[in-house]
């Protein structure tokens, strides 16, 4: 049985390896994207004006983008003012009246000095380039989708990272039970034998190194299946352990990128309706962010102080959702509240970017993505060096056979 396992480890790991190598490096930087991304670029980021004085009203600023470029639709606005730094907006192309489909654009981005509305920047987030305006969003969507390219209406590099994150907890629960031979030598499990060898080291490294961290790897691996396959696979299972709230995005079929749906309320009559919605639950924090789904035609608006739309501690930040053509109230997302299974789904992407915890739990994430970078390399490493060996046993027993058969 348990060579049966190592085959099966040997397997899934090679399958993997490239995979969760480039998850792991960029993993270990996209922790600390926005900061860093601020850093490359300060003209996205950082306003010319003086930080004292007053902005525009974030709906003013979102009514200038579109009307400078009537083909765009600002899909994500937020709503307070961090003094000193631009007003970053999302965008999106409208339908084209000539073919029916949306504009073809070569930006997706914007960011906007908000006192003057003077544009600073705009780029097209995610875009396959290392220039530094791009450089994290590349490294970004690299993390979880490798920019495979869509494929048959599909997301491909998505779907793939999610396969690959279910081949990755099966294989962390094989790679736990070979790495345990016996119980009478479990602490070599968890030994390191430095100074005895370039292979000793990077077996253990592979072995128990794994072992120290793998309760920590298998959260990683369990949330990058929720990252990347939320309603196709996490949410039905844990449906079968607890009642989930039906989701707003299941309102209606989502529709093809070239196909928006075109929001039949304003921003403004939305972000009316959150408001008036809050202050009946009695929430304090302001509505922080708006933005709308042009896939399923959905309104979501988020409550938070400034700065703090990463929601950098806890399970996050409230959103409440509103239908986009009709403004009807949809549903929330409430960190802590809901049944079970939704306060485990609230916890996915917390878990998964170590924001839970704040900065030490982002701290922790970007060493766990080393560590798995390591840990598929040191896979690498072992199986070729094991091929190697068999290889050249093959050929020292093929020797004599042919010496014998000359003879």
């Amino acid at each position: 049985m348990r060579n049966v396992f190592v085959i099966l480890h040997r397997w899934l790991g090679l399958t993997t390896a490239v995979f969760l190598f480039v998850a792991g490096l960029t993993g270990a930087i996209i922790s600390w994207d926005h900061e860093l991304d601020e850093w490359l670029n300060p003209d996205l980021f950082h306003a010319r004006s003086a930080a004292s004085s007053t902005p525009q009203s974030a709906f003013a600023l979102a009514r200038q983008v579109e009307a400078r470029d009537p083909r765009m639709l600002v899909t994500y606005l937020p709503l307070l003012h961090e003094p000193g730094h631009t007003t970053g907006m999302m965008v999106k192309p409208r339908i084209d009246p000539a073919n029916g489909k949306a504009y073809t654009v070569d930006y997706n981005q914007v960011a906007l000095d908000p006192v003057t509305a003077e544009e600073q920047g705009r780029r097209m987030w995610g875009e396959v380039s290392l220039s530094r305006e791009n450089l994290l969003p590349f490294l970004y969507k690299l993390h979880y989708s490798l920019h495979i390219p869509d494929g048959f209406g599909i997301e491909l590099g998505i779907l793939i990272f999610g396969i690959v994150g279910i081949l990755w907890v099966i294989d962390s629960f094989v790679a736990l039970w070979i790495s345990f031979p016996s119980f009478a030598s479990w602490r070599k499990s968890f030994a390191f034998r430095w100074g005895q060898g370039s292979r000793k080291v990077t077996f253990d490294l592979h072995r128990s190194g794994g072992v120290w961290v793998w309760a920590l790897l298998l959260i990683v691996a369990v949330t990058s299946v929720s990252m990347n396959l939320n309603f196709q696979v996490m949410r039905p299972i844990v449906s079968l352990f607890s009642e989930l709230t039906p989701s707003p995005f299941l309102v209606r079929a989502p529709q093809a990128p070239d196909l928006p749906y075109q929001p039949g309320v304003s921003r403004e009559q939305v972000v009316q309706l959150a408001r008036a919605e809050a202050s009946k639950r009695g929430w304090t924090d302001p509505a922080g962010a708006v933005f709308y789904s042009t896939e399923v035609g959905v309104y979501g608006v988020g409550f938070f102080q400034p700065g703090n739309d990463h929601g950098d501690g806890g399970l996050g930040n409230p959103w409440l959702y509103f239908d986009g053509p009709d403004g009807r109230y949809l549903g929330d997302n409430v960190p802590g509240t809901g049944t079970a299974g939704d306060i485990f789904m609230q916890a996915q992407f917390p878990l998964h970017s170590g924001r839970i915890l704040g900065l030490p739990g982002r701290i922790l994430i970007s060493a766990m993505g080393l560590m798995v970078a390591m840990l598929s390399l040191t896979g690498v490493l072992i199986w070729l060096r094991k091929r190697q060996s068999r290889r050249m046993v093959a050929a020292q027993t093929r020797q004599p056979q042919a010496a014998l058969l000359q003879s």
